[in-house]
């Protein structure tokens, strides 16, 4: 039995070890379209505050970890999939056939059709190329502009602000990660960052880049109609599947690769997990791509166990998110915008802005559906906890509508009253 893994990021790596484990006989080959060892993108932030070196972001710290498991490795970008050969042709020429398939192939940074956005100052912040060349552009008093504000932005954001440079983020949305917080929550985490010295721009966006001169500053408009002068910027307008090599095959796709809860996709052999896969949600049902490496490794984990003959299913994807935004914690957890009163929706909002902590608790009937937090780090997960275990609350819910805080206290009545 040939397993094919298409991407070495965190899911093609699980997915690796875990057909191993299952299967100590069969033959594994794992494709990664960069030139480096598996690594870790969520790690380049560190990489640019020098608190690592390039090897900290390597996935598995052993030179030889995969070939004492018996992984073969691939540098190679696939380019198309012929489903009826069972094979896989990849940039180079060359092809691989395979017996069970899994496209774990991540996702690329979107570059927005913007005039300018080629021009030798402007990146993105995706692999470990791209922070070599932000390092050698960025030093203390360099004026960086940084195109969005969304989860990794705000990573990206932090990394920045700890090399000295002087940072202006521009938003489209109303307000920083518009995708993960409430607009109070989201307004507060603006005033915080703004306290510390980087500008914010919300309800704007960048609508051309020019040089002033060549290899001199860039100018950067607004469709505000401010303009902006700096000398890097950093594209972080958000990620998208990468999914092209599967045109003309009959994969289900949407905005990824459809699976059920077993990570198979529309054609049995083949399988998919991580930034790629679109999986049912755990409160709908309803489809969605969750690029967070909590949920590559949990899909990666499914899809190479049932690879491998053994029946396992994913529960369903739970939007994850923590954040460290120069020192202010925030989070949010499944459907944090809550749902209609019609569909049994209610919540309970909790705002200290002076002491910068925020917490809004969303309900379907008696049971946690979401939740977001600002300024609180004792005890957040379980907030979590009480959301993937589906709990319900009965009389606790209404305890915490009241207040919100006594989260810990509904948690630990809910699991005294299963036991």
């Amino acid at each position: 039995m040939k397993h094919l893994i298409l991407g070495n990021g965190p899911a093609g790596v699980v997915a690796a070890e875990t057909l191993r484990h299952s299967d100590t006989q069969c033959e594994i080959l794992m494709a990664g379209s960069e030139d480096e060892p598996p690594y870790s993108r969520m790690a380049i932030p560190y990489l640019l505050e020098e608190n690592i070196d390039e090897s900290g972001t390597y996935l598995r710290k052993s030179p030889d970890h995969f070939d004492s498991l018996g992984i073969s490795q691939l540098r190679g970008r696939a380019v198309s999939l012929d489903i009826n050969e069972h094979q896989v042709l990849f940039q180079d020429g060359h092809s691989e056939t395979y017996d069970r398939l899994l496209i774990a192939t991540g996702s690329h940074p979107v570059r927005p059709p913007i005039p300018g956005i080629d021009l030798p100052n402007v990146h993105t912040c995706w692999t470990l190329d791209d922070a070599r060349a932000i390092a050698s552009l960025t030093k203390p008093g360099t004026r960086v502009l940084q195109l969005g504000a969304g989860f990794i932005g705000c990573i990206i954001l932090e990394a920045l602000a700890n090399r000295g440079v002087k940072l202006t983020v521009v938003e489209m949305g109303d307000r920083m990660v518009p995708r993960m917080m409430t607009p109070k929550a989201g307004g507060m985490i603006k005033r915080w960052v703004e306290n510390k010295g980087i500008q914010v721009r919300t309800s704007a966006g960048v609508e051309r880049i020019d040089e002033t001169e060549k290899g001199g500053p860039l100018r950067v408009s607004l469709n505000t109609g401010e303009t902006l002068e700096c000398d890097v910027v950093i594209v972080s307008a958000g990620v998208v599947p990468n999914i092209g090599f599967l045109e003309g095959t009959p994969l289900h796709v949407a905005k990824g690769i459809l699976v059920n809860d077993a990570m198979q996709t529309s054609v049995p052999e083949i399988y998919a997990a991580g930034d790629v896969a679109e999986a049912p949600d755990l409160f709908t049902g309803a489809h969605l791509v969750s690029a967070i490496q909590p949920n590559a490794a949990d899909q990666a984990r499914v899809a190479a166990i049932n690879m491998a003959g053994g029946q396992t299913h994913l529960k369903g994807v739970l939007a994850i998110n923590v954040l460290d935004t120069l020192g202010l914690i925030s989070t949010s957890f499944g459907q944090w915008e809550g749902v209609n009163e019609r569909e049994g929706g209610s919540g309970a909002e909790l705002i200290d802005e002076e002491a910068f902590r925020y917490l809004s608790l969303q309900f379907k009937d008696d049971v946690m559906i979401g939740a977001t937090s600002i300024g609180w780090t004792e005890h957040v997960g379980v907030l979590r906890g009480l959301i993937q275990g589906q709990v319900r609350l009965g009389e606790r819910k209404q305890q915490l509508m009241h207040d919100p805080t006594r989260f810990m206290a509904a948690y630990l009545g809910a699991a005294q009253a299963i036991a």
